[in-house]
């Protein structure tokens, strides 16, 4: 299938960002956003974005920390995240934002909008979900899952959890509490756990073992399978 990409700029409260989008020329599709690991939007997310276009959706790998904002360190990655992780509703109106402009976009087809993350993008698809976003549904892939403190009475987006068993940045205690927190929210929600299965199982790059990221192609491939029949299910 051909694709076509696109990196623009936007705006969000007077603070530009950078997107990058990839569309099948059968376009408009469903518009998938991709919310980006803690460094920020990379080559990782962009691909991804390719990836799905070769699915037929519109992938938009979007931006939460503003144009040629990278991190470069786990310290600098964590200083990024921070302000996010520490005020939830910030978080949820960026993600929001993002959401009504991804559904601008001529390649998207605004009536259908879903959300996947990575890592720190885990989370905030997670947040888009619980914040009753805009969205049909949302896939976390290795994201963490504490909860915001203000998830919705009743969750009306599906959820997708994608986790490694053995990620010690999202513990067995914190995947009981998310199932508690999403059956009390009424959601309709799966959690797909892969053993033997540490944080970061998506990124071929992922090998420190001792921080808990190590890459494994068995869950990469398990888990890109699982999204793509959640997203056949969702339109």
């Amino acid at each position: 299938m051909a694709v076509k990409t696109r990196s623009f700029d936007y705006t969000i409260d007077g603070k530009t960002f950078e997107a990058f989008l990839a569309a099948p020329d059968s376009a408009p599709k469903p518009g998938i956003l991709i919310c980006h690991a803690w460094a920020g939007r990379s080559p990782f997310e962009n691909e991804k974005a390719e990836a799905l276009a070769k699915l037929g959706f519109t992938g938009v790998a979007i931006d939460l920390f503003g144009k040629g904002v990278l991190g470069q360190s786990k310290e600098e990655n964590q200083e990024l995240i921070k302000p996010f992780v520490e005020n939830r509703p910030m978080l949820q109106e960026r993600l929001k934002a993002n959401i009504e402009m991804v559904k601008e976009q001529a390649e998207v087809d605004g009536a259908k909008i879903a959300a996947i993350g990575f890592c720190f993008g885990g989370l905030c698809a997670l947040d888009v979900a619980r914040s009753n976003a805009d969205a049909a549904g949302v896939v976390s892939f290795h994201g963490l899952l504490n909860a915001p403190g203000n998830t919705a009475d009743e969750i009306k987006p599906k959820v997708l959890a994608l986790h490694g068993w053995d990620d010690p940045m999202a513990t067995p205690d914190d995947v009981k509490a998310f199932g508690e927190e999403m059956t009390k929210a009424k959601a309709d929600w799966q959690l797909h756990a892969y053993g033997g299965t540490m944080h970061a199982f998506t990124n071929p790059q992922a090998n420190d073992p001792d921080f808990g990221t190590v890459y494994d192609a068995d869950a990469d491939r398990r888990s890109w399978q699982a999204m793509q029949n959640f997203l056949t299910e969702l339109f």
